[in-house]
């Protein structure tokens, strides 16, 4: 990624704006930039976070206009930027947004800005939005689909000097549940753990990685599906020991059903997966899982099962 190899090579931008739903992308962006920009043990004096939801941006500019104190620079996170979205809430503090735009505009050369908005679009339409945009390395973290995140998966192994095997990676996502954080922390390990060999296969990822809770659902459904009591009951009690409360995995299986019925309506509308999962607002993985149902039940006897789940609640 361009933006990451800038960051390495100790070429920063004054301000950068990381929005977007993947996690991992925006943690990732964050640590680069304090890791680089602040060495040593300057991040204990130069660092500072502020909760826009709770702060005035006018105050965090103050910051940013404070010199650093005993290195280069100051790194100033900024998180929850609402005033660039559409939302309508009511915000706890008024921004001096004409103030943010005049910094944004003529920003400190000491000073790095970094605004965090953990959300899937922006209001392109606001001047404050198009003023940081302009001003700002931009990164939109987008969701990857799973294509995606295999091959991202294949390319990160080789970064960290192991290989990795196709099946290996289509476990490894199976069992984190496509969740690029989650994936991305145990392929750290299992690098670690195959430095001896240099290749991670299936057996390893089996081994070493732990069912995500989401994973769990869908083998608690498929065996709840099947009339595989005896395994349902069984999965069901360890989850009970690691903690899980009955009524989260209520609700789970009661969302994994209507994922079902959902999905079952749009692909007969004949729409693909990838169209499927843009219309449900969700990742594309539970959908695949649910095309694999689809043709098991009838609309009826989804909506009676989500009926009885109703009463159970």
């Amino acid at each position: 990624m361009d933006l990451w190899n800038s960051i390495k090579n100790k070429r920063f931008s004054p301000v950068y704006l990381l929005y977007g739903e993947e996690e991992y992308f925006i943690k990732k962006t964050k640590s680069l930039i304090c890791e680089h920009a602040l060495p040593g043990d300057e991040a204990e004096f130069n660092l500072a976070t502020i909760d826009l939801e709770e702060t005035p941006v006018e105050l965090a500019i103050e910051e940013l206009e404070t010199l650093p104190f005993i290195g280069e620079r100051r790194v100033v996170i900024l998180h929850n930027p609402a005033f660039l979205t559409a939302e309508r809430k009511k915000e706890k503090v008024d921004h001096d947004l004409k103030r943010l735009e005049s910094y944004l505009a003529n920003p400190s050369p000491s000073s790095i800005a970094i605004f965090i908005a953990p959300y899937p679009k922006l209001d392109e339409r606001k001047k404050i939005t198009k003023e940081l945009k302009r001003n700002a390395a931009v990164l939109e973290a987008k969701p990857l689909y799973e294509k995606e995140l295999a091959k991202w998966i294949t390319a990160n192994a080789k970064s960290l000097g192991v290989r990795i095997t196709p099946e290996a990676v289509e476990t490894l996502l199976s069992l984190t549940g496509n969740h690029l954080m989650m994936a991305a922390g145990e392929l750290e390990k299992l690098a670690l753990y195959a430095t001896v060999e240099q290749e991670i296969d299936k057996e390893m990822v089996n081994k070493l990685v732990p069912k995500s809770f989401d994973q769990n659902v869908f083998d608690l459904v498929d065996y709840i599906m099947n009339g595989q009591k005896k395994e349902a009951i069984q999965l069901y009690k360890e989850l009970l020991i690691l903690k899980e409360e009955p009524i989260r995995l209520l609700a789970a299986i009661a969302r994994q059903y209507r994922i079902i019925l959902q999905v079952k309506k749009l692909s007969g509308q004949g729409y693909n997966a990838q169209q499927i999962a843009s219309k449900l607002k969700m990742s594309p993985y539970p959908v695949k899982l649910a095309l694999k149902r689809v043709n098991d039940f009838t609309e009826m006897k989804l909506m009676r099962a989500l009926s009885e789940l109703a009463e159970l609640d």
